[in-house]
């Protein structure tokens, strides 16, 4: 059998067909189409619309290149974002963005209605002003008549789950990026839907990854040519696809999922909502075989993509040759908290790195090379920070080894950094993690694959990863002691 995967990011998507043939995984590529988000009524949003149309041309490739048709379709996309339906069925609005500015204040607004510690109690999710839940707030603080307005809430995927089946639902590991989610119920948290005014008939029923969702709609089949195919729930939240992709053999890892964000964390069969959990801000997101995910978001490679996007005014710049100048920059010059809220969306990151160099007493880095180099450095270091944090919060099993999964894993500078830094064995791949998970969840469902370790078997197969082995190098331990007094500085 064979299966379609479609991966949305925050800069682009894609359409994957894999298919199992001896306990191995073949990918192709079908479709690829940027996403950008749109300036529209004074906020940034998601053109979905634009989106769905990408989609279906995907599909209707896949229909007219393969004679066999796929068993099933699963959709993933980032996190937290949401789109409101009318009683109608009709979307109300191109979804806001994440990074979207209404929702700042929210936070400090919301907590004024359930206290911070009981909050993370409830849901277990690190606190920031992306998620979902913040979002909602700050709709009606702003005046905007969307809520009273709306029948149904959507998350991203369940959007297009939607817009492919007719079917209004949602899917566990998502819902728990919302902060709306009971960590230990599994269910919406009636407590939070009240403090926010929301009815709870608002909110989609919850499914688990490879549960069907439904078949293609009528229209959806006449304009693709495909018949016969299933949409199906898989781990709809990227990052929950991602780490089920990752190849490990036990449980004494942690994972890197290296794109936009940086995602850090362990596996755990129940949330971790304790003393330790709280001090530090880890949330708890859901994993595809119903356990969790306790990670860390921390500020990935939009850095560079920012840099880069300012840059492309003056020269095309690849990522191959910013790794290359990077890789001969003068190192530990200058070092930044990539969590600093002035790199949340800056509208100059060259210069809004500079600024912060300059207000912390470094040498700002003054050309392309210094300037990848500076956020390389200071994203390991980040990720020696959270593996402190890790280890304190689940001391057993002990991490032994950090797998880097995504587009980061190719990045072979900062794949042999995060190993120098943290002292780990580092094992990077595969970059496409996310659609491998999205196809081998799907695979499950089908019955061709038994569990989730069998999964990961499938995975080491097919994509064998990269290992790098830590060099003994003191200029990091100097370096952390630096990043940790910029930490102490945001506190």
């Amino acid at each position: 059998m064979s299966y379609l995967a479609f991966d949305l990011g925050a800069e682009s998507g894609r359409l994957m067909l894999g298919s199992l043939a001896e306990a191995r995984l073949e990918l192709v590529e079908l479709h690829r189409f940027p996403n950008r988000m749109v300036n529209a009524d004074g906020g940034l949003h998601w053109d979905v619309n634009a989106l769905f149309q990408e989609m279906k041309l995907g599909l209707r490739i896949c229909a007219e290149r393969h004679t066999r048709t796929p068993a099933s379709i699963g959709i993933d996309t980032w996190g937290v974002d949401f789109g409101l339906l009318d009683e109608h069925g009709e979307l109300l609005d191109l979804p806001f963005t994440y990074r979207d500015k209404r929702t700042e204040g929210a936070i400090e607004g919301f907590l004024k209605l359930i206290p911070r510690r009981r909050l993370y109690e409830l849901t277990g999710v690190q606190i920031i002003p992306i998620n979902s839940l913040f979002q909602l707030y700050a709709l009606p603080r702003d005046k905007s008549s969307q809520l009273a307005s709306a029948a149904h809430l959507l998350f991203i995927p369940d959007l297009f789950n939607y817009f492919l089946t007719g079917k209004k639902q949602s899917e566990f590991t998502f819902c728990t990026t919302s902060q709306l989610l009971n960590s230990r119920t599994r269910g919406w948290e009636k407590e939070i839907l009240a403090a926010l005014g929301i009815p709870q008939s608002l909110m989609p029923d919850i499914k688990m990854p490879g549960t069907d969702i439904g078949p293609l709609s009528d229209s959806v089949r006449a304009e693709t040519g495909l018949d016969n195919t299933l949409v199906r729930a898989v781990g709809s939240h990227d990052t929950a696809s991602a780490v089920a992709a990752v190849p490990a053999t036990d449980d004494s890892f942690a994972y890197i999922s290296s794109g936009t964000w940086s995602l850090m964390g362990v596996e755990s069969t129940e949330p971790l909502v304790d003393d330790t959990a709280y001090r530090h801000n880890f949330t708890n997101e859901g994993a595809v075989d119903g356990g969790f995910r306790v990670l860390k978001n921390i500020t990935g490679l939009w850095l560079l993509q920012e840099c880069r996007r300012c840059w492309s005014r003056d020269r095309d710049l690849g990522y191959e040759e910013l790794v290359r100048l990077a890789a001969a920059a003068e190192p530990f010059r200058s070092v930044i908290d990539p969590d600093d809220p002035q790199f949340a969306s800056p509208a100059d990151m060259p210069g809004a790195i500079a600024e912060y160099c300059r207000t912390t007493g470094q040498t700002a880095p003054d050309n392309t090379g210094q300037f990848a180099r500076c956020i390389l450095e200071s994203l390991v270091l980040a990720y020696r920070h959270t593996l402190g944090q890790i280890r304190e919060l689940r001391p057993v099993p002990p991490v032994e080894r950090i797998h880097i999964i995504g587009g980061g894993s190719q990045n072979t500078l900062l794949c042999q950094m995060t190993a120098d830094a943290t002292g780990l064995p580092v094992l990077a791949g595969p970059k496409e993690a996310t659609a491998i998970g999205n196809v081998l969840v799907q695979a499950m469902a089908a019955g061709e694959l038994g569990s989730l370790s069998e999964l990961r078997r499938v995975v080491r197969e097919s994509f064998p990863p990269v290992l790098y082995q830590p060099r003994r190098d003191p200029c990091w331990d100097v370096a952390y002691d630096r990043f940790q007094r910029l930490k102490v500085r945001q506190a």
